[in-house]
């Protein structure tokens, strides 16, 4: 019966994500650096909004784009980051970023299509791209410190490009894509049948000031999707809630789809995540740059070469000059070390290895002493 299966389901692969934290948990004593999941609780005022949630008997069907008090709040909330004009019609909330991006490219790809995709990049984009029988293309940013080259950029365009997935703050490298970048994707994309799909999870944690988004250049409005979450600003990882904001009439059409896949998404949550976009997350960012800060000090003492990270919470060193895959690196440091780190490949760069610094400060020092020991025996 499995060969009855839709073809595309066999191209799908396991996140190495995933395969080494389960392989962290097997192994006893072992440090997992793997996962982008904050070590911090969720705010309990946010969780107390579920609470009055249920008392107030909020536990009953929903508009399938969800409750309009938090459309709205979205609305206003994206309004004051990029001036738009939004209203709760160009809001769709969704089962967290990974469900925008499905609806988003599920709902634009033809079989055939092409999306550019600048890696290192999250697994997840090339996937759906595929199971949308799709062509993901692959833009190669790891010679331009992962900054996006317009020339490169332009050598890429075709006439079945359909889209650009961009992701600023980036998972795994933590940059920033400068003006030059985003005015390259701009300037490609425009008057083009081409949408930009911006991936914006990780904006709120960032660790200098004017961050740039392809979602503030006003003529690409008709053109732009933004898809974001509040796992990660507001650690609400296992409530899976996220949104996707556009043009009021893609909207509607992803609404259809959507509601295809899930009536909605849990009623309290809703009411909780429009409390949580008035938290100040200042706190978590403040933490999370003392934590990079700490990790970037002992990979440079390491002799580790990374690009410095400002946003998320990962770091993204190469390991290019102890000369294997970094399957083989990460599989010898778990076994040899007892600490798990994410190799490159699931990005698209298999001569790097990705540390999350979700973690408190006791297990960082301790995973990079054993980082650096393991690094020390392979000299």
């Amino acid at each position: 019966m499995e060969a009855l299966l839709n073809e595309v389901v066999y191209g799908i692969t396991k996140s190495p994500i995933r395969e080494f934290t389960a392989l962290a948990k097997a192994t006893p004593g072992c440090i997992a650096l793997t996962l982008g999941e904050p070590d911090f609780d969720t705010p309990l005022a946010i969780e107390r909004e579920v609470e009055r949630a249920f008392q107030a008997g909020e536990t009953h069907y929903i508009p399938n784009a969800g409750m309009p008090m938090l459309r709205s709040k979205i609305a206003e909330f994206e309004n004051r980051e990029h001036g738009h004009k939004w209203t709760e019609r160009n809001v769709l909330v969704t089962s967290g970023a990974e469900e925008a991006v499905f609806l988003a490219l599920f709902s634009i790809l033809s079989p055939g299509d092409e999306v550019i995709i600048p890696e290192p990049a999250f697994g997840v984009y090339e996937q759906i791209t595929r199971l949308c029988r799709a062509k993901p293309v692959l833009l190669d940013t790891s010679a331009d410190a992962f900054q996006i080259k317009r020339e490169k950029l332009a050598a890429l365009v075709t006439d079945r490009t359909r889209a650009i997935v961009l992701n600023t703050p980036n998972n795994p490298t933590g940059c920033l894509l400068n003006t030059q970048s985003l005015d390259a994707v701009h300037d490609l994309v425009k008057g083009r049948a081409c949408f930009v799909i911006s991936d914006d999870v990780y904006n709120r944690l960032v660790y200098t000031s004017g961050v740039l988004s392809i979602m503030d250049y006003e003529d690409l409005e008709g053109q732009c999707m933004l898809v974001q979450s509040f796992s990660k600003p507001y650690a609400m990882t296992g409530w899976r809630m996220g949104y996707l904001c556009a043009p009021e009439a893609l909207i509607a059409r992803l609404t259809l789809v959507h509601q295809l896949i899930m009536a909605s998404t849990p009623a309290p949550f809703q009411r909780a995540c429009t409390w949580a976009l008035d938290l100040d997350v200042s706190p978590f960012v403040q933490e999370y740059r003392r934590r990079r800060d700490f990790v970037l000090d002992r990979l440079s003492e390491i002799g580790l070469d990374v690009v410095m990270p400002e946003g998320a919470f990962y770091v993204f060193p190469s390991i290019a000059r102890y000369g294997m895959d970094s399957m083989t690196f990460c599989r010898r440091l778990l076994k040899e070390q007892k600490l798990a780190v994410t190799p490159g490949i699931a990005f698209h760069a298999d001569d790097h290895i990705r540390l999350s610094y979700c973690a408190g400060m006791e297990e960082l020092e301790e995973g990079l002493d054993r980082l650096e020991r393991f690094v020390r025996s392979l000299l």
